[in-house]
């Protein structure tokens, strides 16, 4: 499908890509095929799809795995789908992916997730599936280049993304791609993230929360010194905030992107220990 039969058929359909949406349909087969590729999927598969579009990507993706789930929120297009799908191993699901309820959806069984996601809300999207209670094994998600630059940075320019990303993932970047794979182009440039589920993460999930609370005042206010960053974040007296630093062999005057997943583990793991704001 190249990009006059997509415009022409988004015009059949009365369907103005929504900025709100974040709706840009990628029609470039290289890159579908390219994504596809990377999913790696048998016919033994199960592979939600989210933002399906027009379908271009569900096709190959259907043509590979057994079975493809795909999560539109774009009433006008859930028809469409449903219709060019409906001989297939293909299930459209209208709903929000921001809200879906994976577990019900997979039934509880292993999946993976292939996806353009749409750009106004890739980075909560990631979130959530990296979070939820029953993740995919493996996410292979078009986002903007900028979203997967700052999911896979590392120390010394870390990013609270990136943290999440690494407590939960193997994350890289696979590939880049340009404004003109899609109808209508971007003003930017895109990229083809893979995350792979860590085995287990590395604390238990009851203290997620706390963790990320620890890691979020880091990152709050980044030109602090970490240990005023802390103070003012978590609402502690600066000496417990140094004592715990100093503690987990992190120098006090250092900033929040500098430090690497482990050292954030042991920051909170003392923190935990000495003051209330990390284990209530």
């Amino acid at each position: 499908m190249t990009s006059p039969p997509i415009r022409e058929l988004l015009r059949q359909l009365g369907v103005r890509p929504s900025k709100a949406l974040g709706q840009h349909f990628l029609h470039d087969l290289k890159i579908v095929r390219r994504m596809a590729d990377l999913v790696g999927l048998t016919r033994e598969d199960l592979v939600i799809e989210i933002g399906p579009g027009l379908g271009v990507l569900t096709q190959e993706l259907a043509a590979r795995a057994g079975k493809v789930i795909a999560i539109e929120l774009d009433t006008r297009l859930v028809g469409y789908l449903r219709e060019q799908f409906r001989d297939s191993t293909v299930e459209v699901v209208h709903g929000d992916a921001l809200t879906a309820d994976y577990t019900a959806l997979t039934r509880g069984k292993p999946y993976v997730v292939a996806a353009n996601l749409p750009y106004s809300v890739a980075t909560a999207i990631i979130g959530r599936l990296l979070t939820v209670e029953h993740p995919p094994e493996r996410l292979i998600v078009m986002v903007q280049r900028e979203v997967a630059e700052r999911l896979v940075a590392r120390a010394p320019d870390a990013t609270a993304l990136s943290v999440l990303a690494q407590f939960h993932t193997a994350a890289r970047i696979a590939f880049r791609v340009g404004a003109g794979a899609f109808v209508p182009p971007p003003k930017v440039e895109s990229a083809v993230l893979v995350l792979e589920r860590r085995p287990e993460a590395p604390l238990p999930r009851e203290e997620w929360s706390r963790f990320f609370r620890v890691v979020h005042a880091g990152f709050a206010q980044r030109r602090k010194r970490l240990a005023n960053a802390l103070a003012a974040g978590l609402g502690i007296p600066k000496d417990d905030a140094e004592a715990a630093l100093c503690a987990a062999g992190i120098d006090p005057s250092r900033r929040a992107e500098t430090l690497q997943l482990e050292e954030w583990l042991a920051l909170y793991r003392e923190l935990r220990e000495r003051v209330s704001c990390a284990s209530s």
